[in-house]
């Protein structure tokens, strides 16, 4: 595990994607919210707010580090779910594995939502897209 005891507290901030792809049969039960399991972006969204908060738990090595916030996106396209996952802290280590832990476990989740209507469901393009505060400063994926 990296020492971070010399590094200053700050105000950090990271935001990553996922994507879920399905049929667009999947996707009109999605809208019509005739899923047999239920409202699934409403149980990805607080499964990715719950990941964020375990990261430490879920990834050798990572700091256990205060969550200030964490903000949970899904929307609906025409093939797919898109998922952005916000993680805000005020600590000495960013947080960008605490968004693409909030990120991929809201995906896993939407696929366990539709598995049983759609086979074929598959995750596509975890990325981390933006970290702000630190050393290293502000990093936006171009």
């Amino acid at each position: 595990m990296v020492d971070v005891t010399e590094k200053s507290v700050a105000v950090r901030q990271a935001t990553a994607t996922a994507r879920v792809r399905m049929e667009e049969s999947t996707i009109r039960l999605l809208r019509d919210g005739q899923l047999p399991k239920g409202d699934a972006l409403a149980v990805a969204r607080v499964a990715g707010i719950m990941a964020a908060k375990r990261t430490h738990e879920l990834i050798p090595l990572c700091h256990p580090i205060a969550i200030h916030g964490v903000e949970v996106e899904l929307m609906i396209t025409d093939q797919s779910v898109d998922i952005s996952a916000t993680v805000r802290t005020a600590d000495r280590t960013g947080v960008e594995m605490e968004a693409l832990t909030a990120a991929s476990v809201s995906a896993l989740t939407m696929i366990d939502m539709i598995k049983g209507v759609d086979r074929f469901a598959f995750i596509d393009a975890l990325q981390v897209e933006s970290k702000e505060g630190g050393r290293s400063g502000t990093w936006t994926r171009s």
